[in-house]
């Protein structure tokens, strides 16, 4: 059972979609801030949107976590948490601190527009707090469901950001956000609050883009009596053309990368590093990250996805991976006998994800030959003869070659293309030295006679 610890945090996605770059890397320095903190970090499912959430992406959220190997202390449903809202909801109706609204998108898009026309600010001019008792029962009589905004304070909100530094939002400046919906559902604010209160939270690492959000619920922190945690907001992940990264939009998801082979510690060495001051570093735990984590470092401009830094950072990362790591991997792809260790230190260099170990086991297993369409019979028949015999060792290949290069006068690329050809399939690869050895002669030779007319 996981210790309580004093300091906690949440990543709070919607199961709308499947979990993209972007909110990985938001997933990842919560996760990485709240184990510098020796704390602990919570799952929020915000589900109030009945209507987009699916239950097939809230386990895909919880399968991507599993992979990524994050660690949490608890799971939380806001959809199951409904009466409690509602509470909430009444004492700030009876304090007059939400009030029903009834107007139309219509006739509040005009009211933006007459602000603008007069030099004002195209926010909401609260025409509802002065509705009658009267009037609103008039409203309801004709089918109409109220909205509910919440009256804010006309002050500056100022805090200091984890990243970002002083803070001060002019609440003067924007209107009176909905926080529950005509139909009675609530929106993110207000649900959002009550929970970081219910769970403790101490410090809330979030994308920019909720900056303005911050400012109404710390309002609503102190309406509601309650702590106040600290903020911090990072910048925003995109694509290479500065273009915001969107579930709807179609960027890539987790599942994505994973079935394209992408390790999870590659990407929560990317995702912990892009963005910051700090270089993406080829660790393969993440006790390394955590070490020096400092959130200052976290750059104000947008970091830029690239899948391409991505697929080098887990080449690096393999070529560190210690046969241990992967063997149950290996395992499930067949790869489980006595040769296995030997096999994973010759090819790792040369794999960008550890399924394309099966091709090379499949080039040591199976026959390659009818891929194979290679003149100059006279040349293997040279190669062939010289072949050593057995017991082989790391000085084989050399002797050979330096052989074969006498007999046909041969050197680098004519030499050796032709013989890794015959002998793999491909025209790159491991070290021949050593490959050849897991091969042994009689494969070889079998490869070698395929070429000899």
């Amino acid at each position: 059972m996981t210790t309580l610890s004093q300091n906690k945090l949440r990543f709070a996605p919607s199961p709308t979609g499947y979990l993209h770059i972007g909110n990985a890397r938001t997933l990842i320095l919560n996760y990485i801030f709240a184990k510098s903190l020796q704390g602990d970090l919570i799952l929020r499912i915000d589900d109030t949107d009945k209507e987009r959430s699916k239950e097939k992406f809230y386990d895909s959220i919880i399968e991507d976590m599993t992979w990524l190997n994050i660690d949490i202390l608890d799971i939380k449903r806001q959809s199951e948490k409904t009466d409690q809202y509602k509470k909430i909801r009444d004492i700030l109706i009876d304090k007059g601190k939400l009030y029903p609204c009834f107007e139309t998108d219509e006739e509040l898009n005009k009211i933006r527009k007459l602000n603008l026309s007069r030099g004002l600010p195209p926010i909401y001019n609260r025409a509802s707090l002065s509705l009658s008792s009267k009037e609103i029962e008039e409203f309801k009589s004709q089918g109409k469901k109220p909205y509910w905004r919440y009256r804010l304070n006309h002050e500056d909100v100022t805090w200091s950001d984890l990243i970002r530094g002083n803070q001060t939002i002019d609440c003067s400046t924007f209107s009176d956000p909905v926080l529950i919906r005509a139909d009675g559902s609530f929106l993110y604010t207000l649900p959002s609050v009550i929970d970081d209160i219910d769970m403790k939270i101490t410090h809330v690492l979030r994308g920019e883009d909720h900056v303005s959000n911050t400012a109404t619920q710390i309002q609503l922190f102190d309406e509601l009596n309650a702590e106040i945690p600290s903020f911090g907001h990072h910048s925003l992940m995109v694509h290479k053309d500065g273009s915001r990264m969107s579930k709807r939009t179609g960027s890539m998801s987790l599942r994505d990368i994973r079935d394209a082979g992408i390790e999870a510690i590659t990407l929560v060495n990317y995702c912990a590093r892009i963005g910051t001051s700090d270089a993406v570093e080829a660790y393969q735990d993440t006790s390394d990250l955590i070490k020096n984590y400092d959130l200052s470092k976290i750059s104000r401009s947008p970091a830029r996805y690239s899948y391409e830094e991505i697929e080098l950072l887990n080449k690096k990362i393999l070529q560190n991976k210690t046969f241990a790591s992967v063997k149950t991997d290996l395992s499930k792809l067949g790869i489980n006998d006595e040769i296995a260790e030997k096999f994973w230190n010759i090819i790792r260099s040369n794999i960008n994800s550890i399924s394309e170990s099966q091709k090379w086991w499949d080039i040591i297993n199976k026959d390659i030959r009818s891929d194979l369409e290679l003149e100059d019979s006279n040349f293997f028949s040279i190669a062939y003869d010289s072949l050593p015999q057995e017991p082989w060792d790391d000085t084989t290949w050399l002797s050979w070659t330096s052989e074969v290069s006498k007999k046909t006068s041969r050197k680098g690329r004519e030499l050796y293309l032709p013989l890794r050809l015959a002998i793999t399939g491909e025209n790159s690869g491991p070290e021949l030295a050593s490959f050849l050895l897991l091969l042994g002669r009689g494969k070889v030779t079998e490869r070698l006679e395929f070429h000899i007319k």
